[in-house]
């Protein structure tokens, strides 16, 4: 069983807890997998992989076969005590993954993550179009989006980025902070409470990793490296280029992912359907069944477009979307293979 470090005075025991762990783990237990050591993966690099227990952090032995790639930080495993063999990965309950242009396989971006930070900035960086497809992204993972605008003090209008980013999605919370300053770790206390995990996902030179340097405060052994942009267009430098977990301050964790420009959805259907609820709304009362909402007679979503209670640029990144997950969805052939294009099933 797992032996706990003894704590320095006045510090409270360490729990698995407060690692993440929850009964939704727990009951994935085997009887015989009584004296492995349940670890978080903290590291994922090309060749190596580091997890988090009771013990500290450690470097853990691959099974045969088996690739660093198969992995995603936040994954709880279950390991043998004295080796640091991984004998098994328990199953998500949230998973991050992305497809890139060309890729074949998703490549998993974080896992166990309950709140997804997406953060922009109050320039050239935001972009209504990128920030729908992380929302489908995190929606169809099961985390909970949240927005965050950097560099508001830069911009001529800051609560016009508000108001655009806030009329994604119904409920969507965005906050504006300066990821440089403590007032920016109590904004965001609520999602970064004790066992609670968090990812931040946007583009590059929006202040990523300066937020996960503030949110793990001072006691973070290694902080993560910053860089500017260049300010005629917002872009940044990748000084993020592996994912890693950190302890937050407040006694939650985060996760940095690096700087992603292009997000090509793959395979959200659900997602893109609470992103836009309004039209998933409206869809059933269309009067066939397979409405493409284009031209048929009888179609709700285009009689809410006449009416003027559904926005019509709303309407075409939708379409733009939807038709976009569907070219990339791997659809299940005869013979159980994969391959792109066509109406997929989630998996």
């Amino acid at each position: 069983m797992v032996k706990a470090v003894k704590p320095s005075p006045g510090t409270p025991s360490p729990s698995l807890a407060s690692l993440g762990w929850s009964d939704f783990f727990g009951d994935q237990l085997d009887p015989d997998e009584a004296n492995l050591v349940p670890a978080r993966i903290a590291t994922v690099h090309r060749d190596r992989l580091s997890g988090l227990s009771l013990s500290g952090q450690t470097d853990l032995t691959l099974p045969p076969q088996a690739s660093t790639g198969d992995y995603a930080v936040g994954d709880w495993v279950l390991v043998e005590p004295h080796s640091h063999l991984l004998r098994r990965r328990l199953t998500r309950k949230t998973v991050l993954e992305r497809r890139t242009q060309g890729g074949r396989v998703p490549q998993l971006a974080a896992a166990n993550v309950d709140t997804l930070f997406i953060v922009t900035s109050c320039n050239a960086d935001f972009n209504i179009a990128r920030l729908e497809r992380y929302l489908a992204l995190a929606n169809e993972a099961g985390t909970t989006p949240v927005i965050l605008l950097t560099k508001a003090d830069t911009a001529e209008d800051a609560e016009a980025y508000r108001k655009q980013a806030s009329a994604l999605q119904r409920g969507l919370p965005v906050v504006m902070l300066n990821p440089r300053t403590s007032d920016a770790a109590a904004a965001l206390a609520a999602w970064c409470g004790p066992g609670q995990t968090v990812a931040l996902v946007g583009s590059s030179g929006v202040g990523k990793s300066t937020l996960v340097n503030t949110l793990a405060g001072s006691a973070q052994q290694l902080p993560q490296q910053t860089a500017g942009i260049r300010e005629h267009d917002a872009k940044g430098r990748h000084t993020t280029t592996a994912r890693s977990l950190h302890a937050i301050a407040g006694g939650g964790w985060v996760i940095d992912t690096p700087g992603m420009r292009t997000l090509h959805v793959s395979d959200v259907a659900s997602g893109i359907d609470t992103l836009f609820a309004e039209i998933t709304e409206l869809a059933p009362q269309c009067k066939f069944r397979d409405c493409t909402h284009v031209h048929e007679p009888g179609c709700a979503v285009q009689a809410a477009l006449k009416a003027g209670t559904l926005d019509p640029e709303r309407l075409a990144r939708w379409r733009k979307l939807s038709d976009e997950n569907q070219h990339n969805t791997p659809v299940q052939s005869a013979r159980g293979a994969k391959s792109p294009g066509g109406r997929g099933k989630r998996r």
